[in-house]
């Protein structure tokens, strides 16, 4: 399965092939064609890094009496006739319909950071369209089926300390939450995210929030706890709309 292009009807984008989405090619419908229930990764928000390359599926349905001959589908942002946008084609090795009158269609697309990602600008909501042809020539194309979210990766870390420590004295948890960022390829602080600060008493396997605080301007945190008994000290960010949720592998103190 190749890498698809991304295209950018805003101009400049850093990828193999800068294609645009043009207005001529909005919704038509030739004969009694249909484009319905596309799913975006499943349902899940396509998440994004600055070098791991990432595939994900796109389905829909595709109908028509004559049978279904192939189809492609679109993931962009913004309007249909400017934006930054996926898309396959028609080629057998980019979207694949199964035989019949009512078929899945299946696009397979791999992201690769370093080549295919605009900038941190594409970050957000998205919006998937499809588009499938009819053995008998008719067709069906349909820009807005339905949307789904592309995030920027996010990292946190975490340190309690001292460890041991006394029980009934003072804690200090530090961590930093950084995410990924498409302009550079380098992860960068956070700032002003509210971020929980979660506790998993010794022999548990459930985090309990303590407190929530904020970031500073570089994404660090700090914050103090009273020590009570043993167990395993966490920061978690629940996301936000251009970042995916992150949580930092818990730190157990010895309470004595």
């Amino acid at each position: 399965m190749r890498t698809i292009a991304f295209g950018a009807a805003l101009g400049g984008a850093l990828a193999l092939t800068a294609l645009s989405v043009p207005a001529a090619q909005a919704d038509t419908v030739v004969g009694d064609t249909n484009v319905s229930n596309i799913v975006v990764n499943g349902g899940k928000d396509v998440v994004i890094g600055t070098t791991n390359k990432v595939t994900f599926k796109v389905t829909f349905t595709a109908s028509d009496p004559s049978g279904i001959e192939d189809g492609e589908s679109y993931l962009y942002k913004g309007t249909w006739s400017d934006s930054i946008a996926f898309w396959s084609d028609d080629r057998d090795e980019d979207t694949t319909c199964a035989t019949g009158a009512k078929v899945t269609c299946t696009t397979t697309y791999t992201i690769i950071p370093e080549y295919d990602m605009y900038g941190d600008v594409s970050a957000g909501a998205w919006r998937a369209g499809a588009f499938a042809k009819a053995t008998d020539g008719n067709s069906a194309r349909k820009t807005n089926l339905g949307g789904f979210s592309l995030k920027r990766y996010a990292k946190l870390t975490v340190n309690a300390s001292p460890e041991p420590v006394t029980k009934g004295k003072a804690i200090t948890v530090t961590g930093k939450l950084t995410r990924a960022s498409w302009n550079d390829h380098a992860y960068h602080g956070y700032a002003g995210q509210s971020v929980k600060l979660q506790f998993r008493k010794a022999g548990s396997s459930t985090y309990s929030t303590v407190k929530t605080i904020s970031t500073n301007s570089t994404g660090n945190l700090k914050t103090t706890v009273t020590a009570s008994t043993d167990g395993y000290w966490r920061y978690y960010f629940p996301g936000s709309g251009t970042t995916a949720s992150a949580a930092a592998t818990g730190d157990f103190v010895d309470v004595k």
